[in-house]
């Protein structure tokens, strides 16, 4: 596969940036590489590369937390059970969908959960029979059309009030099924070649550096405030990215697709941010109550 320099050393920076995160969260490598990587190269090139890498990451990840799976074991397999339809579904739309489609629609459905996460809303899940099984088919069609599911598995774990090493390891059941499960799709529909498992060759020991890099980081941060800063410059990437990809796509002419991007961005976070303070007077008027 012919790469321009200027692609690849996009894709090594992104990626580099996208695993540091990954170590010292435990999620975000998607959702920090995929707003960079897709306004150089399109949605089929990208995903099954990163979908390899992501498989090897992920079992690394379980190995590593593999103490903690039989405690949440119970918590994460109605998610599972929703997940693999969800990835058939979406396996099939990765398919067929056109490549312009595909980048805006991915930029469209990262930046709300950015903005959902960057502000730390809760919604406490008190059955996850119910809600586990549609929330994995949802997940599963997420993933497998856009390979990002760590913001919105970090909002539903953390509802979930899973302790750090717990909410690792059920992250990383739940993304070692969701890769390996959209791997199988991606080779049914033809998307997965020779040329992906070489470009995730070559960059897999620098993911593997980032992620290192990341572990070291984050013991000197605080991890909530870490968290809330990469979900904010992770918005402003995905705003960027959409804005340039409607109007290279002819969809809209440039001010008016970055007036709209913007627009957009800024209307979710207002959103989110809202909530967030109701959410917190709706706290503090309890506490003061009791």
């Amino acid at each position: 596969m012919q790469i321009s320099i200027v692609t690849f050393v996009v894709l090594l920076a992104s990626m580099l940036c996208a695993a540091s995160v990954n170590g010292a969260l435990g999620y975000g490598f998607s959702s920090v590489v995929v707003p960079i990587s897709l306004t150089v190269v399109a949605s089929r090139v990208l995903n099954p590369v990163l979908v390899l890498l992501e498989v090897v990451l992920n079992i690394s990840a379980l190995v590593l937390h593999r103490r903690h799976v039989p405690a949440v074991w119970r918590r994460v397999w109605p998610i599972i059970v929703g997940l693999l339809p969800g990835v058939a579904v979406g396996g099939f739309l990765f398919g067929v969908i056109s490549a312009h489609v595909l980048k805006v629609s991915t930029y469209l459905v990262i930046l709300p959960m950015v903005a959902l996460q960057s502000f730390a809303l809760r919604w406490p899940v008190r059955s996850e029979r119910r809600w586990g099984v549609p929330f994995g088919l949802g997940l599963g069609v997420l993933y497998s059309t856009t390979t990002v599911s760590g913001p919105p598995l970090a909002v539903y774990f953390t509802n979930l009030g899973l302790v750090q090493e717990e909410f690792r390891a059920a992250l990383a059941m739940v993304r070692v099924c969701e890769a390996v499960s959209t791997l199988c799709a991606y080779a049914v529909v033809g998307a997965l070649t020779m040329q992906s498992a070489e470009l995730a060759a070559i960059f897999l020991p620098v993911v593997i550096l980032g992620l290192v890099a990341g572990r070291r980081l984050i013991r000197r941060l605080d991890r909530q405030l870490f968290s809330r800063i990469c979900m904010r410059v992770d918005a402003v990437l995905v705003t960027v990215g959409l804005a340039l990809t409607t109007s290279a796509a002819g969809w809209l002419p440039a001010p008016a697709a970055w007036a709209a991007a913007v627009a957009f961005a800024l209307a979710l976070h207002v959103l989110a941010a809202g909530r967030a303070r109701r959410r917190t007077l709706g706290v503090a008027a309890s506490g003061a109550a009791a």
